[in-house]
């Protein structure tokens, strides 16, 4: 063989090796790593120039120094924390505490003021910074890639809940009126559950009070505990898997604000109640007729309210985040098959009970997840017609859903009988048409090979 033909059969070959195929994907995260920070600097500027109030950026850049909420920090740690040993991970632990131990101590000494559950967090956001810069100056191959992704996935919870605030402050700034008299009267083809559901909990109080507002206020800490689960194995397989929750829930948090842009609402406990957590009020309410008087059937328009009350309820995002725990615990053990389904039964009866949502919000944020899922598992396992068809199916339906609540709300209550069975069945058909088609991705399991028949014997 000449030297000539051996160069090019070298080529050939070096184009084939793993580190090759391996190119796509890795241009493929820059990317998104990219369009992550650009969708973060772009917030930044639009909350400072429209609504006058810091961005994610600059809020996550305080919580270095001054006291943050904790939950999210270390439920950031946590996430990071799959792509370590077990001896990183006490070590990881064990740093955060400390330095958290150092701040507190500091802040005593000088007698600092800390808002109101904002007492530690700072250590675990050190850690994962610490460790970026580990996987940049000590790592290198695969194990640097692999921690990067890590300290990526847990920075970008922390910055997503920062996000999600800032997001709910523009809508209240930026939404002057809000849609919830369209949204109520469409609600009414479902017979108003929000006012049923709320009469319900109200005769429950303390217990289920007390019950679903745990529920609800927790559905964060949910989806952590799902996902290390579905991540369990990370630092022993080196990778991470094709798809896993965290993937749904940023994505959903992502997307839903905009939605919140363009329909503004803010719930029937503020709409038509003395509204709750210190914003709202009965001066600022159609009526106060939540939960005991349903509204009566009169040609909506347009309403003012207040500049603080987020507008965040169309689509349900507490629907959409407790659908898809709900999905990915349908392959994990008995005991988290039972949460998954406990979580999203107890979600929809608080969304309810507390008057946050209308039932027309609830079926919207079942499609918007649905559509979000197949999407996410399309991108990783290849766009085929199956996945296009379902995508385009969950849009339409979608935005149907939502040309029809603002504009045909008055035909939809004066025909309950009618539009009602309508909407159960528009999330009715996203429904089957989701389990259908996960059903044809999931590998099937090859039938068990049977011993060839033996020639009896004579």
């Amino acid at each position: 063989m000449t030297s000539r033909t051996s160069r090019v059969f070298s080529r050939i070959k070096g184009r084939t090796t793993p580190a090759a195929w391996r190119e796509p994907r890795a241009i493929l995260w820059a990317t998104a790593g990219v369009a992550t920070l650009g969708f973060l600097i772009l917030l930044e500027i639009f909350a400072r120039r429209y609504a006058g109030i810091p961005g994610p950026l600059t809020e996550q850049a305080k919580e270095t120094i001054f006291a943050p909420k904790p939950g999210p920090l270390y439920a950031g740690l946590a996430l990071m924390m799959v792509v370590l040993t077990w001896r990183q991970r006490f070590v990881a632990v064990g740093a955060a505490i400390g330095i958290d131990v150092v701040f507190v101590l500091v802040r005593w000494a000088v007698d600092a003021e800390v808002a109101d559950g904002h007492s530690f967090g700072n250590g675990a956001l050190w850690v994962m910074l610490g460790y970026a810069v580990i996987a940049v100056t000590r790592r290198s191959g695969r194990e640097r890639v692999l921690l990067l992704k890590g300290v990526g996935l847990g920075l970008l919870l922390a910055a997503g809940r920062k996000t999600g605030d800032i997001w709910l402050i523009i809508t209240a700034k930026t939404r002057p009126t809000v849609l919830d008299q369209y949204v109520a009267t469409a609600d009414q083809a479902l017979g108003n559950p929000s006012w049923l559901v709320g009469r319900i909990l109200q005769a429950t109080d303390p217990i289920g009070t007390h019950l679903l507002g745990l529920v609800y206020a927790q559905l964060a800490v949910a989806a952590v505990v799902v996902a290390l689960y579905q991540l369990r194995n990370v630092g022993v397989e080196g990778r991470f898997p094709r798809h896993h929750l965290v993937r749904t829930f940023l994505v959903i948090g992502l997307l839903g604000p905009g939605i919140y842009m363009l329909f503004p609402v803010v719930g029937p406990v503020f709409a038509y109640g003395p509204g709750a957590s210190g914003t709202g009020g009965v001066q600022w309410a159609v009526a106060n007729l939540w939960p005991h008087t349903p509204p009566a059937v009169t040609a909506p328009h347009p309403m003012t309210y207040d500049g603080i009350t987020p507008r965040n309820c169309m689509p349900s995002l507490h629907t959409a985040w407790a659908t898809a725990i709900f999905i990915h615990t349908r392959k994990g053990p008995r005991i988290l098959r039972y949460a998954g389904t406990f979580w999203l039964i107890a979600t929809l009866g608080a969304t309810l009970g507390f008057g946050y949502h209308y039932g027309t919000d609830l079926i919207a944020g079942v499609v918007f997840a649905l559509t979000i899922e197949v999407a996410l598992r399309s991108i990783d396992r290849g766009w085929d017609r199956s996945g296009v068809q379902f995508v385009a199916y969950g849009t339409m339906v979608f935005a149907a859903l939502l040309v029809s609540y603002r504009y045909l709300p008055t035909q939809m209550a004066g025909h309950p009988w009618l539009f009602g069975p309508l909407l159960i069945l528009a999330m009715a058909s996203v429904i089957h048409r989701y389990v259908r088609i996960t059903g044809l991705w999931e590998p099937k399991a090859a039938p068990a090979p049977q011993p060839d028949p033996r020639p009896e014997l004579v």
